[in-house]
C-alpha cells in the first residue's frame, strides 16, 4: 500500500498545525526516537521482546514446502516451526485440512461456546499522530469526552439489552481521559457488567493495578505492527511512538494484577505473515512466563477512516485471514480467539464454527450515540467514530444468529467470590 494512502486531508487545518504535521511527515530528524523510552515510562526487564523479533526478523515464510504443511498437520501438537508453516503461502491449497484440525481443537477446549460483548468508547481525544487511525491528532473529528452522567446513561442502555461484558475505550490522552477517570469509569462499569475489560493508552505497573482496583478485568493493547521500521513510519507524534514501551503493556498489565491480557497487530500496515507470527508469539512467550493469566488474541484488519475511505488491507483478504485464524487456534489452541465488526457477517458467522471464541455485538466506534443506535433515538452531541465497521447488527440480532447456528451464546463465564 502507498503510504500516502494513509495519511489525512489537510484542508481544514490551520498553517501552523500544517506545517507541523508536513514537518513530522517529511524530517525523520526531528521526530523523537521511537526506541527510547520517555520521562515516566516504566521500564521492565522482560526479554520476551528479543524473543519475538528474533523469530520474526528470521521468517523466512517462502522457504516452506508443502511438505513442511503437510507434517504440521500431522503433528499432534503445533511446535513454532510448524506454526510458520502454517502461516506461510504454501499452506493456501491445505485451508479446508486447516479450518477442520482448528475446529477440532475449538470443540476440544471451549465447547460450541461464543462470547459476546460490546466495546463502549467514552472520550476520541488524542496526542497521538499515527497516519491510519481516526481518532490522531490532526484529524479533523467532532471529539467528545462522555461525563460520568453520560458514561452511566450509556452503561444502563447497554446492560439493559443484556449484554454482561463491556471493553471501554478512549484515545490515547492523558491529559483529557486520565487514570482516575478511566478508574471512575471502570467502578462504574462493575455496577452493571460482569466483566470489564480496558483497550487505552499504555500505562505502568502501578497505574494498571489501581485500574484493576476499581474494576478493570482485563486489558487490551494493538502493537498495530511488530516490525520497528514500518511502526517509526507510521507513529509520528506522542507517547505511542515508542515502541518497546507499547510492546511491554501487556506484561506491565500482568504485573499489575489484570485478570487477562489481549493484543495483536493491526493486519496490513505491514508484512501480514510476519505481524501475525510476532502477535501469537507475543501470547506465547507471554503464556509461558505466567501461565496463570487468560490471554486472547484478536484479528484486526485496516478499515476506512474519518477523512480517509482509502485505508484498506491489502493483501489481507478473508483467504488469509482464515488461515492465520486457523493457524493460530492450532499453534494456542487455550487462547481466545476475538472477531470484530471489522469484519461483515458471513465471516464473523462462519469462523466462529472454526476457530474464533468471541465477537462484539450492538458495536458502535462512536462517541455516546448508543442511545440513537440502541433506541432509535435522534443522537444529540456525538464524538466521530475511529473507524468504519462492517457488520451493524444488535447484541439480539447477533445472540440469536449463534442460537439458529447450534452455537451457544456465552455472555459471562466469571463469577468474583
Amino acid at each position: 500500500m502507498a503510504e500516502n494512502q494513509f495519511f489525512i486531508d489537510s484542508d481544514k487545518l490551520s498553517k501552523e498545525a500544517l506545517e507541523k504535521k508536513h514537518r513530522l511527515e517529511t524530517d525523520p530528524l526531528g521526530r523523537t526516537n521511537h526506541m527510547e523510552y520517555m520521562e515516566g515510562m516504566e521500564q521492565i526487564d522482560s526479554g520476551i521482546r528479543n524473543l519475538v523479533l528474533e523469530e520474526m526478523e528470521s521468517y523466512d515464510y517462502d522457504s516452506f514446502t508443502a511438505q513442511d504443511v503437510r507434517r504440521a498437520l500431522a503433528n499432534e501438537t503445533c511446535s513454532v516451526q510448524d506454526f510458520k508453516a502454517l502461516l506461510s503461502p504454501a499452506a493456501a491449497p491445505f485451508l479446508e485440512e486447516m479450518a477442520a484440525r482448528a475446529k477440532i481443537e475449538t470443540s476440544k477446549h471451549f465447547g460450541n461456546t461464543v462470547y459476546l460483548f460490546t466495546p463502549l468508547y467514552i472520550a476520541n481525544y488524542c496526542e497521538n499522530y499515527c497516519i491510519y487511525c481516526g481518532f490522531n491528532c490532526y484529524n479533523d473529528i467532532h471529539r467528545k469526552k462522555l461525563t460520568m452522567e453520560e458514561i452511566e446513561h450509556e452503561m444502563k442502555i447497554i446492560a439493559d439489552s443484556g449484554i454482561e461484558e463491556i471493553l471501554m475505550l478512549t484515545g490515547e490522552s492523558r491529559a483529557a481521559s486520565d487514570v482516575t477517570y478511566i478508574g471512575e469509569a471502570c467502578r462504574l462499569a462493575r455496577k452493571y457488567f460482569r466483566n470489564v475489560g480496558l483497550e487505552v493508552y499504555p500505562m505502568n505497573t502501578d497505574e494498571y493495578r489501581y485500574l484493576h482496583e476499581c474494576g478493570a478485568d482485563y486489558v487490551t493493547v494493538f502493537q498495530e505492527t511488530y516490525d520497528s521500521d514500518k511502526y517509526e513510519t507510521l507513529h509520528l507524534l506522542g507517547h505511542k511512538r515508542i515502541y518497546p514501551y507499547r510492546f511491554d503493556a501487556q506484561e506491565r498489565a500482568i504485573l499489575g494484577g489484570m485478570r487477562g491480557v489481549a493484543g495483536s497487530a493491526l493486519l496490513g500496515l505491514s508484512d501480514f505473515r510476519k505481524d501475525a507470527l510476532a502477535s501469537a508469539l507475543h501470547i506465547y512467550f507471554l503464556q509461558r512466563k505466567y501461565p496463570h493469566v487468560e490471554y486472547s488474541l484478536s484479528c484486526p484488519r485496516l478499515r476506512p477512516i474519518v477523512n480517509n475511505d482509502k485505508i484498506h488491507p491489502q493483501d489481507v483478504h478473508e483467504k488469509e485471514l482464515c488461515q492465520i485464524l486457523c493457524a493460530y487456534r492450532m499453534f494456542l489452541p487455550y487462547v481466545g480467539i476475538t472477531v470484530s465488526t471489522r469484519e461483515q457477517k458471513h465471516f464473523r458467522d462462519g469462523i466462529v464454527k472454526i476457530a474464533a471464541t468471541k465477537v462484539s455485538a450492538g458495536v458502535s466506534t462512536g462517541i455516546g450515540d448508543h442511545e440513537s443506535k440502541y433506541e432509535g433515538k435522534e443522537p444529540e452531541d456525538t464524538g466521530d467514530e475511529q473507524f468504519e465497521i462492517s457488520d451493524g447488527r444488535s447484541f439480539e440480532q447477533v445472540y440469536g444468529d449463534m442460537e439458529r447456528e447450534g452455537l451457544q451464546p456465552v455472555c459471562n463465564d466469571y463469577v468474583y467470590v
